[in-house]
């Protein structure tokens, strides 16, 4: 829209002392000709614009010119740019500029000690080396919910079982550093959550649909992992040489000594192919001490990992 490139003209200027028309058009796909006749609107709407031809010069905003801030202090505008910080990798043209229309209101005698406040606390949630295939996923479903259109994919759930869904999207979720999509599955005719990473062949449809009103404290992603039907108690011991992995892995609150430099571990988590993969990144250094039918189970993977790397290493003469 318009007013939108129009804001976001005054936005940039005010963060920079100059540009040039072609870096605008590039920056919002359009001709220089048009900037130019977004610079006199802008001009005619009583924000002071200056343009200077030759070398060095450019479009620039009337010196001393500012935004009024008057509604959030420094310390609450601060934590937003902080929280919009912590995800930019993922939210593309319109976090950095929200991150620039903050910044714009920050009188120059206060930017320094603003640029403080905003590295005294980083969160960053993307992956070491951003995943293009996972920001392009992030990218279709932002558009499908900002259009209320329905997305088709095909998933593999977390028991390794196939099939093709179609879902209205309700909202994106950030959690336990995975990416989430939480909407009504026409599938299964109820609200589910689906891990980006299991999607495959994403496409968005041309059907609409009507979103309901949700309530944030109604949704799963805090509570539905831990229902006591899903759940199992387990107790694990971790060999000393295992102490650290346990500290990284559990509150302090959760770790007993043994008395020979190791700890037990009583936890509740959901039975399923991700707890075994959980246990089974501690290697040799944990023993799954109850309930016996897991004991059983990672002793079966166990055997069947060895077993196969027993055959490969039959292939390779010995040193």
């Amino acid at each position: 829209m318009k007013i939108d490139r129009l804001l976001s003209i005054v936005i940039l200027l005010l963060n920079r002392r100059q540009l040039q028309a072609k870096e605008l058009a590039d920056m919002f796909e359009v001709s220089v000709r048009t900037i130019y006749r977004d610079i006199d609107t802008i001009n005619a709407a009583g924000i002071p614009i200056v343009t200077t031809q030759g070398s060095g010069g450019g479009i620039g905003l009337m010196e001393g010119y500012r935004l009024d801030r008057n509604i959030l202090t420094d310390r609450e505008l601060a934590d937003i740019f902080t929280a919009l910080q912590s995800v930019s990798s993922y939210g593309g043209k319109e976090h950095n500029l929200l991150m620039e229309k903050i910044s714009s209101v920050i009188p120059p005698s206060q930017s320094a000690a603003f640029r403080s406040k905003t590295t005294q606390f980083v969160v960053d949630f993307s992956p070491w080396g951003l995943d293009r295939l996972l920001e392009e996923r992030l990218a279709l479903l932002k558009e499908a919910l900002e259009e209320n259109r329905v997305v088709a994919f095909d998933y593999v759930n977390a028991d390794g079982e196939a099939s093709r869904r179609s879902a209205e999207p309700y909202t994106l979720v950030l959690k336990g550093q995975a990416w989430y999509l939480y909407g009504r599955c026409e599938l299964r005719q109820e609200f589910r959550l689906f891990k980006l990473l299991r999607m495959k062949e994403l496409v968005k449809e041309t059907r609409e649909f009507t979103r309901q009103e949700l309530k944030v404290q109604e949704m799963p992603w805090s509570t539905d992992w831990h229902r006591n039907t899903r759940t199992v108690q387990t107790v694990l011991h971790f060999a000393p040489e295992g102490k650290h992995l346990a500290e990284d892995h559990f509150d302090t609150t959760q770790l007993a000594p043994d008395g020979n430099g190791g700890y037990t571990v009583v936890i509740n988590y959901p039975e399923d192919g991700w707890l075994y993969g959980f246990l089974l990144r501690f290697g040799t250094t944990v023993e799954v001490l109850e309930p016996e039918h897991i004991r059983r189970k990672l002793g079966e993977l166990a055997a069947d990992i060895a077993a196969k790397y027993r055959t490969n290493l039959d292939e390779y003469p010995q040193t």
